[in-house]
């Protein structure tokens, strides 16, 4: 039987049922995507604005993912510096409550918890987020601070701190009279004076107040500073006094009184009064130079120990003793890379700190979170804890608790925070107010996300009730048409007859 090809009646008849095919094609496609069109070009007249809400929605996307990365480092941040804060309440406490006692190593229970506290302190510092280092400014790759022990004990080749301290400690203390000198001008008098002009170790006179009766008191004056307490015409009485200050490598001010008595021998804090004026200066002088002796070995100690923490943590290049020998030394020089321990080792920036990781979370809204472990809030509390950590006192040592009890004082003072110094509190407040703009940002950004998405989804998107209902429609007609189109095609001269 022959089949006849695709003539013009059959061509006029199907086009109708293709072109319906085709809508209803187009129909499902649109149920099963939700979407107007495949391409920009079925869009219409609104493609070009579907482009840029596209666009300014991939940007509201990337914000969102910037913001989730830097909330997760400031979190982190805030969780270092609370910890540190924590470490530091806690040692406080045992440096203001801390028993004397101390161990075979020559330190109390406070000490050797503060070495624990530092090594925890240095662990929070090297926090990492993303392989990032929180704490190391622009080294993001490099970790905060070197290891604990070359901080405390160098390699061998460079120095770490417990090496800085005992040099400074022997440059301080000198002979044993913390660079001060007893001399007798005249046999009646008496004088106390600096070793060396400019010397920037050991105890330096600071003030007399003289209450001895008749005594002649002169100075501090002179390069380098003296003063003198002449006793030739005297006429001194039980109970009078004298009060000399001295300013410490730490800054601190102590002050020796020596008080006049009848009593032989003098308790300590006294000189006996003598039956003339040289055995009462000859009395003076040996009173003064052991109530020197010991502010030496006690409260001297315990400030050159926070003065070589300074040195070691706070100056850049760390400050050495210009020696050996030591006990003689009147400079500093600078320590060298290959000499002594750098304990920082990220990025040193002289601008600010939070400038050394920056975000963009809007449009016009950058945020900056950076930080670094030398900033002074943080390098405060690792610096205390390290020297606490550090020094030692051996027990058979008589001014061992003397020490301790200087170094416990200073160690509370150094962790009580200043005013208008940074703080740990100021620093987390500062990652606080980034936190807080990114927040307003991402909220503004999640209501105009919203916005635009519905903007967008009205030019690409379809209505599925809509859709559907066409469906019907274009169903019934097809199935309509395709009776018809049969009926037509079946239609012929002997059916019409």
């Amino acid at each position: 039987m022959a089949i006849d090809g695709v003539g013009a009646r059959t061509s006029y008849l199907t086009y109708p049922l293709l072109n319906m095919k085709t809508q209803l094609d187009e129909l499902n496609r649109q149920l099963a995507t939700g979407k107007v069109a495949d391409s920009y070009a079925g869009q219409g007249v609104d493609r070009g604005l579907a482009v840029g809400l596209r666009a300014q929605l991939s940007l509201f996307d990337a914000f969102a993912s910037t913001a989730t990365n830097v909330n997760t480092r400031l979190n982190l941040a805030n969780l270092s510096l609370q910890g540190l804060s924590d470490i530091s309440d806690q040692i406080k406490a045992a440096a203001h409550n801390a028993d004397l006692t101390v161990n075979a190593h020559g330190q109390t229970m406070g000490q050797v918890n503060a070495r624990g506290a530092f090594e925890d302190a240095l662990a929070l510092l090297n926090t990492q987020s993303g392989g990032r280092h929180l704490f190391s400014g622009r080294a993001t790759d490099t970790p905060a601070t070197a290891s604990s022990d070359l901080i405390f004990n160098g390699d061998g080749v460079r120095a770490g701190l417990i090496q800085v301290i005992d040099e400074r400690r022997q440059a301080d203390v000198g002979d044993g009279l913390g660079r001060l000198v007893v001399s007798v001008p005249t046999t009646s008098s008496v004088a106390l004076g600096e070793d060396a002009a400019g010397s920037p170790f050991g105890l330096k006179l600071y003030g007399v107040v003289s209450r001895l009766d008749g005594a002649t008191v002169t100075g501090p004056a002179g390069v380098p500073p003296e003063l003198s307490v002449d006793f030739s015409a005297a006429t001194l009485a039980e109970g009078d006094d004298i009060d000399v200050s001295f300013k410490l490598p730490d800054g601190s001010i102590e002050t020796v009184t020596l008080t006049a008595t009848t009593a032989d021998p003098a308790p300590d804090g006294s000189f006996t009064i003598g039956a003339d004026a040289d055995a009462t200066a000859a009395n003076f002088s040996q009173a003064l130079t052991g109530a020197v002796d010991k502010l030496a070995h006690t409260a001297l100690v315990a400030a050159s120990a926070m003065a070589a923490g300074d040195d070691f943590f706070k100056s850049d290049p760390p400050q050495r003793v210009a020696g050996p020998p030591f006990d003689s030394a009147t400079a500093q020089i600078a320590g060298t890379p290959a000499d002594t321990v750098a304990w920082y080792t990220g990025e040193k920036g002289t601008d600010p700190a939070r400038g050394t990781a920056v975000a963009k979370v809007d449009q016009s809204i950058t945020v900056s979170y950076g930080a670094r472990a030398n900033e002074d809030a943080i390098r405060q509390q690792i610096q205390t804890f390290a020297v606490y950590a550090a020094v030692t006192a051996p027990a058979s040592d008589t001014n061992s608790r003397g020490q301790l009890a200087a170094l416990n004082q200073r160690v509370g003072d150094a962790l009580t925070p200043k005013t208008g110094a940074q703080t740990l509190q100021t620093m987390q407040a500062d990652f606080a107010g980034a936190q807080l703009a990114i927040k307003a940002s991402s909220e503004r950004q999640g209501q105009a996300k919203v916005m635009t998405q519905s903007m967008l989804d009205s030019i690409e998107g379809v209505s599925y009730e809509e859709v559907a209902t066409k469906i019907l429609a274009l169903q019934t007609s097809l199935t309509a048409s395709y009776q018809t189109t049969a009926m037509l095609y079946r239609n012929s001269l002997v059916n019409y007859l």
